[in-house]
Parts: structure tokens; C-alpha cells; sequence
């Protein structure tokens, strides 16, 4: 594609990270790293019938909320989106971006999005955090247009455990490993995950006292330590596999449960369905509340984390499989005070799951997404089943980047 250079201003910040101008042929062109109402020269990297992408080569005027980013790498690694942004910005634009969604595609004409939940830690908030690895084997991130892994010397998103932790790892190159994670929990336990596609055991020096896991093939081996660690939330311990997702910003899941526990009123003879329940978070903290929970997870080790976290009530069910293939089973199977909580992949929630959930007719359901555009679809087909949209609270899980959490209330 020969330079396209454009000057354009820019209307809005939108989902995903970037800006929105228009070309003078009147298509939308989207860029990172802008800012509304800057005047900018843009090149374009990507042409479409109906639109354009590109990116940020000289700001030409720029706006009075650009401040100066933390991180050197701001701009050039992907991972942060908003450090040119005040975080009190940040929490008004994801805020408008989250109603544009709703009333755009979900077609919600005046959504109830409640005040945003900003995080309690706007830098070192992460306790799990993914790198690359150059050809050289340096840690990185990849670059702001999915090209190439770029090195990274900082970053102020991992937790001070973390910190402590990453630079000191050392790989002579990325044949070793594809991916390197690092993780923390509670009682400052720390972990390396090394992810590979064969079972050849990577070499590692690292004369910390942390736990060393290798994940390859749907496989884990243990290099040093233990392939678990717990984390603590709102004074509970849980237990973590290496291979298991859980919340990465430990404050707002704490705030997150707590709101869950206030606006989901379960009683002795509620069945709660947890579904997407992951190591058992939220079950955990409704399983003394209720007559029955019933958690649907898909992952094996998140499935035995849950049999641990949850070992000690006996009115606790776990299915192991996809919410599309347990689901449909359930429907018209379940008795009395039905509730649901779902908390979906980014992709939301499976065409066919969702199809059994309305079948099941739960009186309250939960849902807590990562993606407004997913929930956005999702919540028009429950409103068309005759549910109705009680509130959408946002939660600020990732300051400086796009990513929004909410958690929303629908009741038949």
C-alpha cells in the first residue's frame, strides 16, 4: 500500500482502544493513541470498503486532556491504550463508550449504566501478567499494530511482586518458550509459567523461591515449587492452578463479589446456576446462601480448582463441559427459586447456551462481561425474551487500557 496521509480531527475515543476520525471521503478511519478533537496527520495501515484503519504520525492540534504517559514504551507496545489520558478521564470515556455500545447494538435506548467502580491501585494492579519473547530472548509485549514482540525495560501494570520478579529472568532465545507468564498470590507467593507447544523441558535459572510450571499440549509439569497458587479474596483462600484463569486485579474482585452478593438476593431456597464458574470465585461466596449451586465450567483445571475451593459444602455441583453442551440438559430440569450468574469468555455467551438459558427461565441473572460489544448482543436477545435490563455497573478492572468489566442485572 503506497503512504496514504491524511489530516483528519478526531469525534471520539471508541471501543478497542482507538480513535475515530473520518477520511474525506466520509469513511471512518480508527487510530490509536488519539485523542478527541485533535487535528492529526494519519497514515493509513489498513483500507476497507466501509472504512480505514491507521496510525498516529504527527499531532497537529492537540487536546487540552493529553497528559504525559508513565511508560517509555507508551505508543509503541500495545498493552496500555489511555496513559495520555488523566485516569478520571479514562473512567468518563469508558463510561460513554459502554453506553454507545448498548444503545448501538444492543438497540437499548436509555441504558441503566450506574457510576463506574474505579480501581482502588491506578499502576501495579495486575497479580498476572503475559509476555513474549524476542528472537533473542528478551520479555516484551507485542507492538500497537500486531507486528513484531517489542522489548520492554518497564511496565507499570504487575503488582510489586512482579516487579521484583521479571527482570531477572533470563532466556537465551524464544525457541525455549512461545509465551512467558508471571503470577502472584497471596503471602507473596510468586510463579513462572513457561508455554510451549512440546513437552521439551525449557532451561531456567532464576535463584528466587518461586514456583516454575511448564504448560504444553493441555499438559502441566512441574519445574520447582508447587503448580498452584492461593489467592485470597474478601478473607477466603483459592486455590489456583497455573493453567486457571482468576481475576488479575485482586481489590475490584473483591468489590465485584461484594456487589454480586448485594444485588443477586439469593435465599435458603435459591439454585443458583454458576455458569463459566471458573477455580469458583463467586460460588464460593453463595454456596453458604443457598439451597443449591450448580457450577458449569469447561476447563479441567479451573474444574479441579473448583472441586478444592468448594470441597467443603456438600450443596455444591460442578459440570464439566461447554455451557452449550451442559445447558440444554438442565432446561426444565430444575426446581423452585432459580438464579443465574454467567461470567463469559470475551466472545460472551455461546449461541446455543443462550438459547437454554432463556429456556431455564431464571428469575435473576448476573451477567459479567469483559466485552460491551458481546454483552451488547447478548442483552438484546434476553430483552427480546422478556427479561429486563435492572442496571449495568461498570467496573474498572484494567486503567490505561480499553478493557471495561461490568457486571449486569437482568430479571424476567
Amino acid at each position: 500500500m503506497p503512504d496514504l496521509i491524511y489530516e483528519i480531527t478526531f469525534e471520539k475515543l471508541t471501543y478497542g482502544g482507538e480513535a475515530m476520525g473520518r477520511l474525506p471521503d466520509g469513511r471512518a478511519v480508527f487510530v490509536p493513541f488519539g485523542l478527541p478533537r485533535e487535528k492529526v496527520k494519519v497514515r493509513l495501515t489498513e483500507e476497507k470498503k466501509g472504512f480505514a484503519r491507521g496510525e498516529l504520525i504527527e499531532i497537529l492540534e492537540s487536546s487540552p486532556e493529553r497528559i504525559k504517559p508513565k511508560c517509555i514504551h507508551f505508543a509503541v507496545c500495545g498493552g496500555c491504550h489511555y496513559q495520555n489520558l488523566a485516569y478520571q478521564n479514562q473512567l468518563k470515556a469508558k463510561t460513554e463508550i459502554l453506553i454507545d455500545q448498548l444503545k448501538r447494538i444492543g438497540k437499548i435506548e436509555n441504558p441503566p449504566v450506574k457510576p463506574i467502580v474505579p480501581s482502588d491501585h491506578e499502576w501495579n494492579y495486575r497479580n498476572h501478567v503475559q509476555f513474549h519473547l524476542t528472537a533473542d530472548g528478551k520479555l516484551g509485549f507485542v507492538d500497537a499494530q500486531n507486528r513484531f514482540i517489542v522489548p520492554v525495560t518497564e511496565c507499570h501494570l504487575p503488582d510489586m511482586g512482579i516487579q521484583s520478579l521479571w527482570h531477572d529472568l533470563d532466556f537465551e532465545s524464544k525457541d525455549e518458550v512461545d509465551r512467558v507468564a508471571l503470577r502472584s498470590g497471596a503471602d507473596e507467593e510468586l510463579m513462572v509459567v513457561l508455554e510451549s507447544e512440546t513437552p521439551e523441558m525449557p532451561e531456567l535459572e532464576i535463584e528466587a523461591d518461586v514456583s516454575v510450571v511448564h504448560l504444553y499440549a493441555g499438559h502441566s509439569a512441574v519445574i520447582a515449587g508447587q503448580n498452584y497458587l492461593t489467592a485470597k479474596i474478601l478473607d477466603q483462600e483459592f486455590h489456583v492452578s497455573a493453567g486457571s484463569f482468576f481475576q488479575v486485579n485482586t481489590n475490584m474482585a473483591e468489590k465485584m463479589a461484594k456487589h454480586l452478593l448485594t444485588e443477586l438476593p439469593v435465599s435458603s431456597a435459591t439454585v443458583l446456576l454458576d455458569v463459566y464458574c471458573g477455580a469458583g470465585l463467586f460460588s464460593k461466596f453463595f454456596a453458604p446462601k443457598c439451597r443449591r449451586v450448580i457450577g458449569v465450567e469447561s476447563s479441567e483445571s479451573a474444574c479441579e480448582d473448583f472441586a478444592i475451593n468448594l470441597d467443603e459444602f456438600d450443596n455444591v455441583d460442578l459440570y464439566e463441559g461447554a455451557a452449550e453442551e451442559i445447558l440444554p440438559g438442565l432446561a426444565g430440569k430444575l426446581q423452585g427459586e432459580i438464579y443465574m450468574l454467567v461470567d463469559p469468555p470475551r466472545a460472551g455467551i455461546e449461541r446455543h447456551a443462550l438459547d437454554a438459558i432463556i429456556q431455564i427461565q431464571p428469575r435473576t441473572l448476573a451477567y459479567v462481561s469483559c466485552d460491551p460489544a458481546t454483552l451488547a448482543r447478548d442483552a438484546a436477545r434476553l430483552l427480546a425474551a422478556g427479561y429486563k435490563l435492572k442496571q449495568v455497573t461498570p467496573f474498572d478492572l484494567f486503567p490505561h487500557t480499553y478493557h471495561i468489566e461490568t457486571i449486569s442485572i437482568f430479571e424476567r
